[in-house]
């Protein structure tokens, strides 16, 4: 799961080379904008076929807030 969401990460971020763990800041360690993440969130419940409300974004701060929520919300 933390591949195909470095993936999407990636395509929201000027940042290339770099590697991301479950411990990564998702603004902070990214570069991301709070737009960009509203994209990659977009693209997230795609991807993992789940639904984020805002309420639940405002709770990702980590890489692995998102992965804890997808797990638990399939």
């Amino acid at each position: 799961m933390l591949e195909r969401l470095t993936k999407i990460i990636l395509k929201h971020t000027d940042k290339k080379d770099f590697t991301l763990t479950e411990n990564s800041v998702l603004l902070a360690d990214t570069g991301m904008s709070s737009f960009d993440l509203i994209q990659m969130v977009c693209e997230v419940e795609d991807e993992f076929d789940v639904e984020i409300p805002d309420k639940a974004l405002k709770t990702f701060k980590t890489v692995g807030d998102v992965i804890r929520f997808i797990n638990n919300n399939k």
